[in-house]
Order: structure tokens, then C-alpha cells, then sequence
């Protein structure tokens, strides 16, 4: 058989899989994250690290995992993932440090964000909804990894792809459809389109949803509409101009 190493790429890419070294090159890793925000948002580095994580926790998919035997590094290398606006999921191992940052869905008030283009407050869906969460097994945590991965600012077609895979691994591993995937629906266009009318029929049957059949459109239901031009933070010194009442 082939190892790990020659199965995948070893490129910064999807599928890929690279050995960056010790426990300690996980710098590289957070730094991954921070060159999104400063090439494609232009944001400053130097002495401007909350506008760094507020841009990742908002926008960039990422999410950490700190599995096997938990030393004291490695729950501060998960720690400082969240820090950086990064949500890990670590192994069972780690609860003995009794730590961990859990958000809950039906807190409704706890999932407000700024949009920063008018300065209005937007209630949103659970994303991430954890920052650290500890799983007991590999198929509980896969799931999770995939959940972990939604963002405010996602696109409908990045959505599509992360409920996608949301969904196929709660199949593979839970057997059962996630009980939360409808909360990650803005729009019709965020439904995987392979099983687009099916998810919709289950929208409609099971959480109420109103569904217009002939243009296969959403028209009531969603926690929000897809904005595509929508832009999270938490930060309100970014907003760009006051919503006018």
C-alpha cells in the first residue's frame, strides 16, 4: 500500500496533505490563514491582529483538529487556532484540561453580526457555531470538522458544497441526517443540487418551509436571505457609513 503522503498532493490545495514539521510549525498553518486576510481583504498586519481574526472567524472556512494524546502544547496550539478566529476540534483526551468553547443554535440573540456596509445588525445562522468542541470518535468528528466550516459570508455556491458535505458524512458515519442542516439554508441556491428536490420536500414536510414548487424557489423558512453582497464583522470602527432610520 501507499502512505498517507503519496495517496494526496502535497500542494496547499483541496485534497492535499502536507508534513510541515514538528508540533511547533503550526505557525505555518495560522499563517496560511492571515495571508488570506491581508492578499484578498488588503487588511494591515502589523499591530492590527483584531481586524486579522474578525476577518477569519467571518470569512475563511478553516477549522483546526488536535487529535491523539493531549499534552499541554497541544491544547495551547488548539487554543491559539481560536484566537486567531479559527474553531478546532480536539480529541477525547483533551477534556481533562476541562476547557472548551460551546455555542448554542437556539440562543438566538447570540447570533447577531454587524453587516459593514451600512452598520445594521443581522441575525445570522450558528457559524462556526463552536470554537473548541471535543469529540469521543473519529465519525462523531468528521461531522464536525464539516459543520465547523460554515461562515457568515459564505456564497451560495460555497454553501452548496459545505452542506454537501455536511450531510454525506452525517450519512457515512451518523447514519442520520444532521438535525441542524436546515439552519445553514438561506436560499434554494444553497440546496446541493444533487439532492436539491429531496432536501427541499424535506424543508417543506418536516420544518414547515414554504416551498414554490414551479420556480424552486424558498419563500418562507430561512433564519436570513442570501445577500451576496453581504459583509460580517464585529467590529463596529469597520463600518462603512450609518444605516440611515
Amino acid at each position: 500500500g501507499k502512505t498517507v503522503y503519496e495517496q494526496h498532493h502535497g500542494r496547499f490545495d483541496g485534497g492535499g496533505v502536507l508534513n510541515i514539521g514538528s508540533c511547533v510549525s503550526n505557525a505555518h498553518i495560522h499563517d496560511a490563514a492571515i495571508k488570506i486576510a491581508s492578499i484578498f481583504a488588503g487588511r494591515h498586519l502589523r499591530g492590527n491582529y483584531e481586524e486579522i481574526a474578525d476577518y477569519i472567524l467571518s470569512r475563511v472556512g478553516a477549522c483546526g483538529v488536535a487529535w491523539g494524546a493531549m499534552s499541554q502544547k497541544a491544547a495551547s496550539i488548539a487554543t491559539g487556532f481560536n484566537r486567531l478566529g479559527i474553531p478546532a476540534v480536539v480529541g477525547p483526551h483533551s477534556t481533562k484540561y476541562r476547557r472548551a468553547f460551546l455555542g448554542r443554535a437556539d440562543l438566538t440573540d447570540d447570533w447577531k453580526i454587524i453587516d459593514a456596509s451600512d452598520g445594521s445588525e443581522v441575525a445570522v445562522e450558528p457559524g462556526p457555531q463552536h470554537l473548541l468542541v471535543a469529540c469521543e470518535t473519529v465519525e462523531e468528528a468528521l461531522p464536525m470538522i464539516a459543520k465547523l466550516c460554515f461562515r457568515p459570508s459564505d456564497t451560495d455556491r460555497g454553501r452548496s458544497v459545505k452542506l454537501t458535505h455536511y450531510i454525506d458524512l452525517n450519512l457515512k458515519y451518523l447514519h442520520a441526517y444532521p438535525k441542524d442542516w436546515h439552519l445553514y439554508v438561506r436560499a434554494a441556491s444553497d440546496v446541493p443540487i444533487a439532492r436539491r428536490n429531496e432536501l427541499l420536500k424535506k424543508l417543506e414536510d418536516e420544518q414547515g418551509w414554504k416551498i414554490d414548487w414551479k420556480l424552486k424557489k424558498i419563500l418562507e423558512g430561512p433564519i436570513r436571505g442570501y445577500d451576496p453582497s453581504f459583509n460580517p464583522t464585529n467590529l463596529k470602527r469597520l463600518v462603512r457609513e450609518t444605516k440611515e432610520k
